[in-house]
């Protein structure tokens, strides 16, 4: 049912934890599931320095949080801000249907927490 690599994030969790003095932090929840990523950023020299995540949910969501903080660390913020669904579906071998809204709240958190870097 779940991908070799999407199971790898969920029993291996990369960047798991919260980060003290983030440039940026966003916690969203999806009303329908009940799933909640907590995503915390800090941000140098306009790159990603580092990333790190809290979540609550389904497998999926886990997994997808764990590739997000991965994608994510080292990149530009230009390059963060392109960052879409499909490569977080990507990145954890693909996701069935019925859990691609875990995908989405990894973009939704991210997205959330590029809008309230600290200048």
């Amino acid at each position: 049912m779940y991908s070799p690599q999407l199971l790898d994030h969920f029993q291996n969790p990369r960047n798991a934890g919260d980060i003290g003095d983030a440039d940026a932090t966003a916690e969203i929840e999806n009303p329908a599931c009940g799933d909640i990523l907590r995503l915390t950023l800090k941000i140098s020299d306009g790159r990603i320095a580092q990333a790190r995540f809290k979540a609550k949910g389904c497998v999926p969501a886990m997994a997808c949080a764990s590739a997000l903080t991965e994608l994510v660390s080292g990149s530009t913020l230009e390059e963060t801000r392109k960052l879409r669904r499909a490569d977080i579906i990507a990145t954890v071998g693909g996701l069935p249907p019925a859990s691609t809204h875990a995908a989405q709240l990894a973009v939704d958190a991210l997205s959330a927490a590029l809008n309230r870097i600290k200048a």
